[in-house]
């Protein structure tokens, strides 16, 4: 296992564009956290200046609910498109300068090299998840009084949560990447289907048009998507009534990892029948 980490941290350690697309994701990031209460407050602002009884604003970010919001705003397809792009650059760069070629010809297997990259997706899935936590126990500290372990621990579920999410989208990224082989064509069509295809076939499914299903919510990268689904805003509970997600369900964890393994499956297929 440390022989194949090690294969792949001399690849991406003089990288630069592994390392540009990473600190992206992280502006994304810390950038949507910051702004989100801010923008929250703005609508609820413009909607008080049209309703009787005024509405109070949103605090996100303190003990125990930050867990839950700051994974929905970690798990937004529009953020967690940027370390699926490495995963695909990553991959399509092997083929393209033909290096699994080279790595297969010194002795490594194709399973090895498979197990390599899902390695690296493993790690950079925790250290990323390492990140989100420090960052949310430090602002859940700085706005939150009378703390308590238990109040601290409610709802850290929730980033087992993120963990899942941004580990089978990085899978699901491996998987475009493996069987197209072309770093502009497995972004162009990844990117293709996450912002396009599946929210067009989602829509389609839930339409009152189409017989009654639930089908949608089985379709791949919604089914990341629902691993925490949505924010958590108390005030919702206190003033409408919503209880929209109280903690992350089993069924919805293993829907995503279920397709990641079918996923893996058939990129090992792949690999051991075409030719490099």
């Amino acid at each position: 296992m440390s022989r194949l980490l090690k294969i792949e941290f001399k690849k991406i350690l003089t990288y630069k564009v592994f390392w540009i697309l990473v600190g992206l994701y992280f502006v994304f990031l810390s950038s949507g956290i910051l702004m989100a209460e801010f923008v929250i407050n703005s609508m609820v602002d413009d909607m008080n200046t049209h309703l009787p009884i005024p509405l109070p604003h949103v605090t996100l970010y303190f003990f125990p609910w930050i867990w839950q919001n700051i994974t929905f705003f970690a798990t937004i397809r529009y953020v967690l498109i940027f370390p699926a792009i490495v995963i695909i650059i990553l991959i399509t760069n092997e083929f393209t300068f033909k290096t699994i070629r080279q790595n297969v010809i010194n002795g490594m297997s194709k399973a090895e090299f498979l197990a390599s990259k899902l390695l690296l997706i493993v790690l950079i899935s925790l250290v990323m998840t390492i990140l989100l936590t420090f960052g949310a126990f430090i602002i859940g500290i700085s706005n939150t009084s009378g703390l308590t372990p238990a109040v601290i621990a409610e709802k850290s579920i929730f980033i087992l949560g993120f963990f899942i999410a941004i580990l089978t989208f990085q899978v699901f990224a491996l998987f475009f990447g493996f069987l197209l082989r072309n770093t502009g064509l497995a972004i162009a069509l990844f990117t293709l289907y996450v912002f396009i295809v599946e929210p067009i076939v989602y829509y389609f499914l839930k339409s009152p048009i189409v017989f009654k299903n639930t089908i949608y919510t089985y379709l791949p990268v919604n089914s990341v998507l629902r691993v925490s689904e949505y924010p958590a805003i108390p005030v919702l509970k206190k003033v409408m009534g919503l209880n929209l997600q109280d903690s992350i369900s089993l069924t919805s964890c293993c829907i995503p990892l279920g397709y990641a393994v079918i996923m893996i499956v058939i990129v090992y297929w792949a690999l051991v029948k075409k030719d490099l």
